[in-house]
């Protein structure tokens, strides 16, 4: 080929050749060079892929977890905050204006019964457009909060004044309730991006105690050590257990702020497990009861991986006879969970420092708030760990 690289093989093993220009046509017919140091000609370069590092993606991937995570108000908890935080400014703007207590009470209802049926409205509609509203720019995304704000706070108004517990509203009654509503859609508004700021360099914390406590040092040691012994007798086997061994480190690699599908830890978690057999050969016994519709359930990467190396250390490394280890998915009233059991040896192992399930428990809540939870527990001779995710339409 003419004027551009090319590749081919030898011994199966792809391999690069030079461009050549004119002054190369006389080898044309010549065998490929290599691209090691004494084969490569002077002057030639190879190119590369872009880097997946690069910083630019880096700091775009974290602006759209940040925006994510600002509009992401759908969980009944967060609605509740943003209720409360909204009902007491209200009853502390009635105590200012009341004469008495009788007439603060009065004033407090009619406030809280607007501002409660506001802010649901606020966040029942930030909620449902949440996607349109994140591929927004940031102008059209804060004037798309405020003008909700004001037509919430119209809109919540108007039944006080229907009934009579509020005067007949003229135009700059009507204006300041608007404004007063476009204020406190600021006001919620400032809160989540605040939460979503404050999530997203947590989130990178943990990502990097995940680096150094989940794929341990050692983990790797005895994987590369299980492939080097397979080598010989199987290498196809060998070659399985580096690429369940390069996947892991894969996701253990994503970008800051990204959401994994269930289904996806789930297969993580069998490469996993593919390493860990290859080494304990049949000291592990595997047993998987999946549900599909489990799978659809958002986690942060690498959220699985621990429960199940967890219940290898614990569980059938200590033991003489191995041990026994079930993955159970399902689905319970809008949301997916997952339990993760293993025996345990009649003579336990010392016990760890809890610093897996308080990552994945922290790392959890950055994610879902406390719409997920992590539930361990021993039950004779068998722990079980069992995450409980909401399920997203």
């Amino acid at each position: 080929m003419r004027g551009e690289a090319g590749s081919r093989e030898r011994g199966g093993t792809p391999y690069y050749r030079a461009p050549m220009d004119d002054a190369d046509s006389s080898r044309e017919g010549a065998p490929a060079q290599g691209v090691w140091h004494d084969t490569w000609p002077a002057g030639r370069s190879l190119p590369f892929a872009p880097s997946r590092f690069e910083r630019l993606a880096d700091e775009r991937a974290r602006e759209e977890a940040r925006v994510a995570a600002a509009f992401d108000v759908c969980h009944p908890a967060l609605a509740l905050r943003a209720g409360l935080l909204v009902l007491a400014v209200l009853s502390v703007a009635a105590l200012a204006q009341a004469s008495d207590a009788a007439d603060w009470l009065a004033r407090a209802a009619a406030s809280a019964f607007a501002g409660a049926t506001g802010t649901l409205m606020w966040l029942v509609l930030v909620c449902s457009s949440r996607r349109l509203l994140a591929r927004g720019s940031p102008g059209a995304r804060a004037g798309a909060v405020l003008l909700g704000g004001a037509f919430c706070a119209l809109v919540a108004w108007a039944p006080l004044v229907g009934i009579g517990l509020a005067d007949t509203a003229g135009g700059l009654r009507l204006a300041g309730i608007a404004l007063a509503g476009a204020g406190f859609a600021a006001l919620l508004w400032l809160w989540l991006d605040l939460r979503a700021r404050s999530a997203v360099p947590a989130d990178t914390s943990a990502r990097l105690v995940e680096l150094q406590s989940r794929i341990r040092p050692h983990f790797l040691f005895n994987a590369l050590n299980t492939a080097l012994a397979l080598v010989r007798v199987d290498p196809a086997r060998a070659e399985r257990v580096l690429e369940d061994l390069a996947e892991l480190f894969r996701v253990a690699l994503a970008e800051v702020g990204e959401s994994v599908a269930l289904a996806e830890e789930i297969e993580l978690a069998r490469a996993y497990l593919a390493i860990e057999q290859a080494r304990y050969g049949e000291r592990i016994t595997v047993d998987w009861e999946l549900d599909a519709g489990a799978g659809a359930a958002r986690v942060p990467p690498l959220v699985l991986q621990p429960l199940v190396e967890n219940a290898v250390r614990h569980g059938v490394e200590p033991a003489a006879e191995g041990g026994h280890i079930r993955i159970v998915t399902g689905q319970r009233r809008g949301q997916a969970v997952v339990t993760v059991s293993n025996t345990v040896p009649e003579r336990p192992s010392a016990p760890g420092h809890g610093m897996a399930l308080d990552n994945v428990r922290e790392r959890l809540r950055l994610l879902h708030d406390v719409a997920a939870e992590l539930e361990v527990w021993r039950e004779g001779r068998e722990f079980h760990a069992r995450l409980v995710l909401p399920l997203q339409d």
